[in-house]
């Protein structure tokens, strides 16, 4: 179920961005930015109050950058007649913001599912035709014992830390593909360089995620294209992860406003690889020169103590 969109608007003009799980933590933080720097938003998850809220809360920050333009050439109109009636130059700067008029679209959607996956590409592909960016974000953990934790919630993990990250990128892939241009941006985790004892079947899909997108990089840059593909992997980030995970983090956690900033900024400069905050990119190092048995030995310390 869709929004709708002004058809005083031309979406056309600006940047389209699709991000999923955008009713909390990063994605949400993800869409706030992206509409400072002007994008046209499509926002999505199963939470229609919260991605509500969100869009509410745009529209207003929108209508006060509109405001703020307004005041802004008026001032400058007003320092331009007297300049010219003194015949000197003006000094006065533009406090506008980016943003001034960019849409916000609501599209409901349950990833675990995956004809809700097909339905959410082909309702953007109806609308939009083609979008400028896909941030593939919404996904969820479970910690405890593999022997223990619930397999139907497991499930559910595979489908949307997964099949949904598979579906979307190979959908919206092959149409950036076709008009030679676009970005992806697939969130993982400092967790998918690393086994995961406790939280295993989480792990495994970030280590999926990291995988597939490094993947992808590679036959893209085999067909020339001018699609470019980025993959989060950030560690601990104060979100609403830690409690649906049911873990506790004892690493000092980031703010998700600093990871998505960060996140997109780097997106922007083509940057493949996105680990924010220097204690995480060590520990990608760390990983990278342990063997196997010992860094599963480490990562099953450091999860005990979460529980």
């Amino acid at each position: 179920m869709s929004d709708n969109i002004n058809d005083n608007m031309n979406i056309n003009k600006m940047p389209i961005a699709l991000v999923t799980g955008a009713s909390s933590g990063i994605g949400r933080d993800m869409a706030r930015y992206l509409n400072k720097l002007g994008y046209n938003l499509i926002i999505t998850s199963r939470d229609k109050d919260k991605l509500e809220q969100l869009k509410t809360e745009l529209e207003n920050d929108n209508k006060q950058s509109e405001e703020i333009n307004k005041n802004s050439k008026k001032d400058k109109d007003k320092n331009m007649k007297r300049n010219i009636k003194n015949n000197t130059k003006s000094n006065i700067k533009s406090n506008a913001n980016v943003n001034t008029s960019a849409n916000i679209d609501i599209i409901l959607a349950d990833l675990s599912k995956q004809e809700e996956c097909i339905s959410l590409y082909k309702q953007v592909k109806e609308k939009y035709k083609n979008i400028d960016i896909l941030i593939n974000n919404a996904g969820f953990g479970l910690f405890g014992s593999f022997l223990e934790t619930d397999l139907q919630t497991e499930m559910d993990m595979i489908d949307v830390n997964v099949k949904a990250v598979h579906i979307l990128a190979k959908l919206f892939m092959q149409d950036m593909v076709r008009a030679n241009k676009g970005t992806i941006l697939n969130v993982a985790s400092v967790a998918g360089f690393m086994p995961g004892p406790l939280m295993a079947t989480y792990y495994c899909t970030k280590n999926y995620v990291f995988r597939l997108s490094e993947a992808l990089r590679e036959e893209l840059k085999k067909k020339n294209s001018n699609v470019k593909i980025s993959v989060l992997c950030p560690g601990p980030v104060a979100t609403n992860f830690n409690k649906v995970a049911k873990v506790k983090f004892n690493l000092k956690e980031a703010s998700s406003e600093y990871v998505a900033k960060y996140a997109i900024d780097k997106l922007l400069k083509h940057k493949f690889l996105i680990i924010p905050g220097l204690s995480v990119k060590m520990v990608r190092f760390f990983s990278k020169i342990t063997p196997d048995n010992i860094l599963a030995k480490v990562c099953y310390h450091m999860q005990e103590k979460k529980g």
